[in-house]
């Protein structure tokens, strides 16, 4: 009796040792699943960071044409204004000229609207590939899925290590943060526009994108007259942003601030000094012809060597 209890303990033994064919054969699916996962997240990465170069680069020129565009209506608003001055003695030359303009000034709105609808279409194209990678397992951050409960692997079988973390509100992506801002600001929604702008700045204090933000902060306050907030706005860029492609701008519109609310010595300071920091550049052209236009020398006189 007692010789035939011997193998059976081993049998027992042997099958408690052994590891479970289940066991394996789950584990084996969760590699494989990590690494398609891991595969598909590569591809994801790589699309997202290709597509958002080439939005970059559309990016960058629907603001110059915003820019450029914006310029040319507050040109040809000045020349309106001139114009009308000038109507009494003019007789019908001015009242055809007049006429030109308002069709150029119609011609802008137009462009306008034309810049507003491709800012549009670039934050769509940006939501879509946000919402693609949503769909993704793990999204584009190169994190293994989780299937089932929080922690659990296919089978409900525990994986070692997971715990299940809180969630952490996000702010939304920059670029659909800045678009969503710079599409209300060309539709003159300048309260909205405003908030969104500083929502960049809050939650990207450090991206290039915030040093325009700021700037279009700015504008808006000029627009709106709030002189000394758009200057303030002004300051930032050129001091926290100062190798932005918009600080020549900023130190542009931080002069005429300064000129509309008769600070008349700092907005000739900064002309000077926008087109010493900045030569050649659009806006130090635009701060040479305003300076000539006041009677103004380009460049600060020397102090004299005698009292």
């Amino acid at each position: 009796m007692r010789k035939s209890l011997l193998p059976l303990s081993a049998v027992v033994a042997f099958a408690l040792l052994a590891p479970s064919p289940r066991a394996h054969a789950v584990s084996k699916e969760i590699i494989q699943l990590q690494t398609q996962v891991q595969q598909l997240q590569d591809m994801l990465q790589n699309m997202q960071t290709s597509n958002d170069s080439r939005l970059g680069v559309l990016q960058h020129l629907v603001e110059q044409t915003a820019d450029s565009v914006n310029r040319m209506s507050q040109t040809v608003t000045a020349l309106q204004q001139s114009v009308q001055t000038q109507n009494e003695s003019g007789g019908t030359k001015i009242d055809q000229l007049s006429g030109q303009m308002q069709g150029i000034n119609d011609s802008i709105d137009e462009l306008k609207t034309r810049i507003a609808k491709v800012d549009k279409e670039i934050g769509d194209m940006q939501s879509q590939m946000q919402n693609v990678g949503s769909q993704v397992p793990g999204g584009a951050t190169g994190q293994p899925p989780a299937s089932g409960a929080a922690g659990a692997a296919p089978g409900g079988m525990p994986m070692q290590g997971a715990q299940q973390m809180p969630a952490q509100p996000q702010a939304p992506p920059i670029n659909d943060l800045y678009q969503g801002a710079l599409r209300d600001y060309n539709s003159a929604r300048y309260d909205v526009a405003t908030s969104e702008f500083e929502d960049v700045v809050k939650n990207y204090p450090d991206q290039p994108l915030a040093g325009n933000a700021t700037f279009y902060i700015g504008e808006i306050a000029y627009r709106q007259g709030k002189y000394p907030d758009a200057i303030k706005s002004y300051d930032a860029v050129l001091e926290q942003y100062a190798g932005n492609p918009k600080a020549p701008a900023a130190q542009l519109r931080k002069a005429e601030a300064e000129l509309a609310s008769g600070q008349h010595d700092a907005g000739i300071r900064d002309m000077r000094s926008l087109i010493q920091r900045y030569p050649q550049t659009p806006e130090a052209s635009q701060a040479r012809s305003r300076l000539n236009g006041m009677g103004v020398r380009i460049t600060a006189p020397k102090p004299s060597a005698y009292h």
